[in-house]
């Protein structure tokens, strides 16, 4: 406790906390989101390397529960499906997460707003790009990306649901699917940022420390998915997703 509050004010612990309710309760009714909401709520009044060290363990608990949620025998058949998407992305995040200590704050934030902003806002215009028959590089392109943007900020979402959308991959198995990816690209980013330094003896205590309200607001997201109907809150969610980022294009251009 004591190294959690050398970082932060009790305050401040508690707005992280309602940040991580909130990411996990749409993460539950969505699939995804949780890592884009925890880095940019928490790099709203944290530094981003504490914020990036924040989301990991939350992220890799809240996807786990995601991917098996159909069984062992279902997730191994999607690592099976897009096992090039996420070797491809495993290599690129190994590489991209040492330049998170070497990155300006204000350039770290920007590099995360502007996709985030771009991509949401595509969806809720209603933009589909088409890939069901894209030859293999396409797969390794989108995989690169994500492992890219994921390595230096815990978020890989944006491209990987925009790929998995492309290529018109069923409901169920994309939410499946996106369970599997994000929770493989987490255990990396564990691996990742114990290089990086990211993950230390500081910032561990936060990250344990956002597990249970993330998970909290994962399991009400759930419940909730399971009464409303989804289109409304994907919309909703886009929308916090615009505001989201574009609140770190904000922090990005007046850091």
């Amino acid at each position: 406790m004591d190294l959690l509050f050398s970082l932060m004010t009790p305050e401040m612990f508690a707005m992280a906390c309602g940040v991580a309710l909130i990411g996990g309760l749409i993460k539950g009714m969505v699939g995804f989101a949780l890592p884009m909401i925890l880095i940019s709520g928490l790099s709203s009044f944290l530094p981003p390397d504490v914020a990036l060290a924040g989301l990991i363990f939350a992220t890799v608990a809240s996807n786990g529960l995601q991917a098996l949620r159909g069984g062992v025998a279902a997730a191994l058949q999607s690592v099976r499906k897009f096992r090039l998407f996420l070797l491809v992305g495993f290599v690129f995040l190994m590489a991209s997460a040492q330049m998170v200590l070497l990155m300006p704050r204000n350039v770290m934030l920007l590099a995360l707003g502007v996709p985030v902003t771009f991509f949401a806002a595509l969806q809720l215009i209603g933009f589909r790009l088409r890939l069901d028959h894209a030859p293999r590089w396409v797969e390794a392109l989108f995989g690169a990306i994500a492992g890219s943007i994921g390595g230096f900020s815990g978020v890989w979402g944006p491209p990987t649901v925009l790929y998995l959308t492309a290529r018109n991959t069923p409901k169920t198995e994309q939410h499946r699917v996106q369970g599997v990816i994000y929770g493989l690209g987490a255990v990396s980013l564990v691996f990742a940022h114990t290089g990086s330094g990211v993950l230390r003896a500081e910032t561990v205590p936060l990250s344990v420390a956002l597990l249970g309200p993330a998970l909290l607001g994962m399991w009400l997201g759930m419940k909730v998915h399971d009464r409303i109907d989804q289109e409304t809150f994907r919309k909703a969610t886009l929308l916090v997703l615009v505001v989201a980022g574009m609140n770190l294009v904000r922090l990005g251009l007046t850091t």
